[in-house]
């Protein structure tokens, strides 16, 4: 496999106590495999636990590792906005902090990197959730299908490896974990060029879901509705669009 140019893997991380230093660790054992430049940012998105000492001991002793702290909870969709923001590689990795998903498995995204494609995207092998949690994914998963046009066969799997440069056209707003919709739609509607592959989802050991719970879908409901407008019916990422060179807007 011939190594990338570089990488940028990120994590947001909120009550990550537990987990994060494995992930960085591992993420740090699997990129000199697909990359000789590389660097790992952890956003602390104002954990209350001791997440921070962890992180701090972390970047002491790991001279790649870099913090960025919010000193309040800004939402998943703020923590993915400051980690995109702060990336400075060619390309950009990241995934969840609660080791849900194994890091050593971005060698199974790279591998799938080629000169038409700019995000490899994966897709859960199996859910590795409670009955009620996977219903209510494949609920949530048929409905946002609909509503977005989306083509991805797992549009939430956030295990992601991008061109940074996409967001020279893609601006995110989101601060929740709507976020995921909002930068698919934007990238898919823009014609950059997804790719799949399938990746092992793993029971939560430590932690809850901060989404599962009947306020917080109330709510993601209503910011669904906003987004649907938004991008969907009024279509506001598209009224500057300018063609990617080489593609066509859809």
């Amino acid at each position: 496999m011939k190594k990338l140019e570089s990488i940028s893997a990120f994590f947001p991380a909120y009550n990550d106590a537990a987990t994060i230093s494995s992930m960085v660790i591992a993420t740090l054992l699997t990129l000199p495999k697909v990359t000789d430049d590389y660097e790992v940012i952890v956003v602390n998105d104002g954990s209350p636990d001791h997440t921070a000492d962890m992180l701090k001991e972390l970047a002491r002793v790991y001279p790649q590792v870099r913090i960025i702290t919010h000193e309040k909870n800004r939402g998943y969709g703020g923590a993915l906005r400051s980690g995109f923001a702060s990336a400075t590689k060619t390309w950009i990795f990241y995934t969840d902090g609660d080791a849900q998903y194994d890091p050593r498995e971005l060698e199974r995204l790279a591998q799938a990197v080629s000169e038409e494609s700019d995000v490899i995207n994966g897709y859960k092998i199996a859910r590795s959730d409670p009955w009620h949690r996977i219903l209510i994914g494949r609920l949530y998963h048929t409905i946002v299908r609909f509503l977005f046009g989306f083509r991805l066969r797992d549009v939430d799997c956030d295990f992601r490896l991008m061109r940074r440069s996409v967001f020279d056209k893609v601006t995110l707003t989101s601060t929740s974990g709507t976020i995921c919709l909002e930068m698919v739609k934007k990238l898919q509607d823009h014609g950059f060029r997804f790719k799949e592959v399938p990746v092992h989802h793993y029971h939560r050991a430590h932690g809850k879901s901060q989404f599962f719970n009947f306020p917080r879908l109330i709510k993601t409901a209503k910011q669904l509705i906003g987004l649907w407008w938004l991008l969907t019916v009024r279509k506001e990422h598209l009224k500057a669009f300018k063609p990617v060179p080489g593609r066509t807007k859809p």
